[in-house]
Formats: structure tokens, sequence, C-alpha cells
């Protein structure tokens, strides 16, 4: 476990990062209809599990350690759950020692960011920007060339291979 790592869980048992409350932007981003692809509150609980809706469509994070994804090594593509656009590809994804699927850059036009000042800190989150959909945070602790972090929760996320 690295340090990162350790810090975040500890937050977590500490209560200091509690990943049940939803920030107020979140209920905007979730509801709005600027997207291309819209779906009511009933069209995504009917379309995605449980958690799948909480992650995706209210902002929480699913346990580090507990996505398939994060040992995936296949070519291929990382689709958005909620509406299939490519949004990552595996040349792009790396071992962050985090615990959440890692890339060091998107696919062109692929997603969109916002600021994120939940938690006590200062983060990019980073969503689909078809369908608005949560995918994780970016950070700027990523290897070369874009010294970027893209730490994703891969509930969120499809991979089709090559």
């Amino acid at each position: 476990m690295n340090r990162r790592h350790f810090l975040v869980q500890a937050a977590c048992a500490a209560g200091v990062i509690k990943f049940s409350t939803m920030p107020a932007t979140a209920a905007v981003l979730a509801s709005s209809s600027h997207f291309e692809v819209y779906r009511t509150k009933q069209q995504w609980k009917a379309k995605l599990s449980d958690f799948e809706y909480q992650v995706m469509r209210e902002e929480k994070t699913e346990r580090a350690g507990s996505s398939p994804l994060l040992n995936e090594k296949r070519e291929g593509t990382y689709l958005c759950k909620g509406c299939d656009l490519p949004l990552y590809p595996s040349n792009t994804k790396y071992e962050s020692g985090t615990g959440w699927p890692s890339f060091y850059d998107s696919l062109p036009n692929a997603i969109g960011t916002k600021e994120d000042n939940g938690f006590f800190m200062e983060r990019t989150e980073v969503h689909c920007r078809r369908c608005g959909s949560h995918l994780g945070h970016i950070f700027d602790d990523g290897p070369q060339p874009t010294g970027l972090r893209h730490c994703l929760n891969g509930i969120s996320l499809v991979f089709q291979p090559d």
C-alpha cells in the first residue's frame, strides 16, 4: 500500500472523507439536459445497477482495488458505461498504485471536466462529455508525456478489446 492509498483509506475510516455525501454540483450534473445523450433519473436507474447509478450519476467512488479493470492488460479501448463513447485508449493506461484504473490521457473530445472542491481539497472531476457520467478525478502527479493521472472508477467504464 503506498502513502496516497493509505492516507485516503485513513481519511475514510476517520470520517474525514465521506463518499456518501453528494456535492451540490453533482445534482446539477446528474440532472442536466445539456449533454448530447440525455436520460431522466428513472431511465438512468433502469439502465444502471444501484451502485453504478451512485457512482456515475451521484459522484460516489468505488472502493480502491475493487475494479476488475484495474488489472486489465489487453489492447483495446475503454468506453463510457452510460453511452458507449470511446474515452481512453489502453496504451495510455498505467499502474499508478492507487487502486483505481489510471490513464495519463484520454481520447480527443471524449471527456469534460469541472472543479470539485469537496472533501476538503481542490480536485478536477472528469466526466463523459456526451452523457455527463462521472468517471473519476484528474490529478497532476501522473507520468509523462502529460504529467496527469486520470484516476477512474472502473464501474463507469466498459473495456472493448481490439
